[in-house]
């Protein structure tokens, strides 16, 4: 938002607040005008938005309003005492102008909460949760208040330039590849238009440059039967668009499925590359354990509930025991047997890990303790030793005490993380595939 438009806030909120001492006390209001302005423009740079998207300028706008309602309340309550003590008017006419003043700051607030609360996507349930609760309770509101401004101003700059980086290349294409990338989704998820499994990444890539399909296999089958679902996927598409071949780039599970269909289903002639994301290549030992130790009945009540309502979502078959079952630490140590992909598909591997349970949202803060218990150091669901797959593999690890958890990876929250950007890290991967020749 322009200097202009802060300025007109200000002097709303100025003009409201002294409405009926201006003619008598003018001689304060100049020196008040002065502070405030002096004040707003500290921050210029993140105010003064230069993004195109409508989202991002509403933010910007809630984030200032919500700024000029902090300074303009600590100014008129300033202002206030200064009349009650320092001046001839009457106390009717100190009432009627807090009441002005009051009214004014209600309707800077609501504004602003308003705005961030409906398009901030950094904010989070948390702080939402957070604000709504402690909006009445002093002292609290106010470092709440705080948090909410200063997330949201972080999120405007950070699309700010985010979108001039994007800008700056868009003409390079840099994540035009020469084939096209399939990304295939992990277990217990479905590709959906509503609530895209990969977050913010395909927008980020299709932006560079990059052509984008998706697996849309079942949610839960074994690694067999979403292999052959992946296979049939990738035919279709080498057939309709006759790009010869595909790249993909699978998360979790999805990166065993997609091991099946190349080394067994034929699929290496039509994989040019295959990139897998927090693959329990070695399977997961804590899997194994829950699936010996909870007893038969439970198990099959709880596959019973889950295949129910992945049918009631679109699944033909659901099979969640197969899909766990293919997890295990055994179940992937035969695997590793039997797969062996031909040399002429590039393949490589990412994982992450959490430095602390306190990283990862719900589930994975509370699954992270028991997978290091039986894996070592983890990224809530998967250890870091299953990782590793292909040519070339690479862990990452931010700076700080949070990590980037197994739903980081594939932005599934949404959330910018100190010391990782999901989407760059995307668009270098998919780059460098463009680098390589696929």
């Amino acid at each position: 938002m322009q200097f202009v438009t802060r300025l007109c806030f200000l002097g709303l909120l100025l003009f409201g607040a002294n409405s009926y001492t201006f003619l008598n006390k003018s001689q304060y209001l100049l020196p008040c005008v002065i502070l405030s302005l002096a004040i707003v423009n500290l921050f210029p740079g993140f105010l003064d938005t230069a993004s195109k998207k409508w989202r991002v300028k509403v933010v910007s706008h809630g984030a200032e309003c919500l700024l000029c309602f902090s300074m303009g309340a600590v100014l008129s309550i300033v202002w206030h005492v200064v009349l009650l003590t320092n001046s001839p008017v009457t106390i009717r006419e100190v009432i009627l102008s807090a009441i002005w003043a009051l009214t004014v700051h209600l309707l800077l607030f609501w504004n602003g909460i308003i705005c961030v609360y409906l398009t901030s996507v950094q904010l989070g349930i948390k702080h939402r949760a957070v604000g709504l609760i402690c909006g009445m309770i002093p002292v609290a509101n106010i470092i709440i208040l705080r948090r909410i401004i200063k997330v949201s101003l972080a999120e405007v700059a950070d699309e700010a330039e985010r979108e001039k980086r994007n800008c700056d290349r868009i003409a390079n294409k840099v994540c035009a590849t020469k084939y096209p990338c399939l990304l295939v989704h992990g277990v217990f998820f479905r590709d959906s238009k509503l609530l895209n499994y990969w977050g913010r990444v395909p927008e980020e890539l299709k932006l560079n440059g990059a052509v984008i399909y998706y697996g849309e296999h079942q949610s839960a089958l074994s690694i067999e039967e979403s292999a052959m679902e992946l296979s049939a996927r990738i035919r279709r598409i080498v057939e309709k668009t006759g790009c010869e071949k595909v790249n993909i780039i699978a998360h979790s599970k999805g990166g065993l499925d997609c091991r099946y269909a190349i080394a067994k289903l034929g699929m290496e002639k039509y994989v040019a590359s295959l990139t897998t994301v927090n693959t329990p290549h070695r399977g997961c030992e804590f899997a194994e354990y829950l699936l010996k130790t909870v007893p038969e009945n439970v198990k099959n009540r709880i596959a019973k509930t889950y295949n129910a309502a992945a049918r009631r979502l679109g699944d033909k078959k659901p099979d969640f025991l197969a899909a766990v079952e293919n997890l295990t630490a055994s179940s992937c140590e035969k695997f590793n047997i039997e797969i062996a992909i031909p040399e002429r598909v590039f393949c490589q591997s990412f994982g992450s890990v959490l430095e602390s349970a306190s990283g990862g949202k719900f589930p994975l803060n509370l699954s992270y303790h028991l997978v290091k218990l039986f894996d070592g150091e983890n990224d809530g669901l998967v250890s870091e030793g299953s990782f590793a797959f292909g040519e070339r593999y690479k862990c990452l690890r931010p700076t700080g005490k949070r990590g980037i958890s197994h739903a980081d990876m594939i932005d599934l929250n949404r959330e910018n993380i100190d010391g990782f950007d999901v989407r760059e890290f995307y668009v270098d991967m998919v780059s460098e595939l463009k680098n390589r020749g696929f």
